[in-house]
């Protein structure tokens, strides 16, 4: 078996996933009942436009990525940064301690498919070699646009520690991450890092990496409570209930990245379209909002703009304080990011 599919479960695994209520016997399962639309009839149709069908999809130059200051970055450690590097992936500088979230650096986000979805910007690996030292890194769940193999081989001398979905640990294990250095998270379960209290939220997907694997590990989203900030990634998701059980349990918020970027009819389920992603905050209680899962890929038939554009004009409408930052620029939870970057882009 080719090394990007990570490990497969062993016996040790699924008695532990056994001691987790969201386990069926067989698989992890959401929280209400989900599916995709998508059957043999529809999938040839959809592979062609996703392999075949680009115009509008993706940018026409590759997208610049603002280059890592680490001494700006790592100064005034008590005040929050984060920088975002499109898509899903996070660097975080969050009471003092350097925080990485969903670390897709990779080139290629369909590397075991005959045609490659290819990012957006270039290079994007050789940003890890400028990065400090990771105290934390948060892994939401195992698809290859978010757990991604030459990502983490290049970060593991950085990394100190490991949060991640239950059934993810078996991937990182195989690519030869300590097992000690690893802690997994069922929906809910808390942890006390430094100052910090991070919980695993809830969301409505599914994971695998294979044809043999799906829900054979969970997915999910991350809040950090601090005495003064509570931030809340509320990884991918189709719209449900959870996101008003997550804002009554853990809410209201200050800041959210929420995610918003390839969706399709065909699986509205486990992806939200724009307008929904920001009633999820709305239902969350969160006070700013800034869309991710975007500006990396192309996963979705929609313009490359689409996300931000729908997401951006709801906000609005609702008047809801929205926060977009470019590629790579680092920011505080407060800034007041508005300026349409993506619009001088073809």
């Amino acid at each position: 078996m080719r090394k990007q599919f990570g490990a497969r479960t062993s016996e040790a695994d699924i008695q532990k996933y056994q001691t987790s209520k969201h386990w069926s016997g067989s698989k992890f399962e959401n929280l209400e009942e989900t599916s995709m639309d998508i059957n043999f009839q529809t999938l040839p149709k959809l592979l062609y436009k996703q392999f075949c069908e680009k115009k509008g999809r993706e940018p026409k130059a590759k997208l610049d990525i603002k280059p890592f200051n680490k001494n700006a970055f790592l100064n005034s450690p008590l005040q929050s940064k984060f920088i975002w590097y499109g898509h899903s992936s996070i660097l975080m500088r969050h009471h003092g301690r350097t925080i990485l979230i969903d670390p897709m650096f990779g080139p290629n986000a369909a590397p075991i498919a005959p045609f490659p979805v290819k990012r957006f910007s270039d290079n994007t690996l050789d940003l890890i070699e400028h990065f400090p030292e990771i105290d934390l890194l948060l892994m939401s769940h195992d698809h290859y646009d978010h757990l991604d193999l030459a990502s983490i081989q290049k970060l593991k001398p950085k990394v100190k520690h490991y949060f991640v979905a239950l059934g993810v640990a078996r991937h990182l294990v195989k690519w030869g991450i300590p097992k000690k250095n690893i802690t997994e998270f069922d929906w809910w379960t808390n942890q006390q890092f430094e100052d910090i209290t991070i919980t695993f939220t809830p969301t409505r997907h599914f994971s695998g990496r294979g044809l043999t694997d799906r829900a054979k590990s969970l997915w999910g989203g991350w809040a950090f409570k601090t005495a003064k900030e509570n931030i809340w990634f509320s990884g991918d998701s189709g719209y449900g209930s959870h996101f008003k059980d997550i804002g009554k349990e853990l809410g209201p918020f200050d800041f959210g990245f929420m995610e918003c970027g390839q969706y399709n009819e065909n699986w509205q389920q486990i992806h939200m379209y724009p307008e929904e992603s920001v009633q999820a905050a709305l239902d969350a209680g969160v006070s700013k909002i800034m869309p991710v899962h975007w500006g990396g890929f192309a996963l979705a038939q929609h313009s490359w703009k689409d996300p931000v554009d729908r997401f951006v004009k709801e906000a609005e409408r609702l008047n809801i304080s929205v926060s977009h930052p470019a590629l790579g620029g680092m920011h505080s939870f407060t800034n007041e990011l508005v300026h349409r970057w993506w619009d001088d882009i073809q």
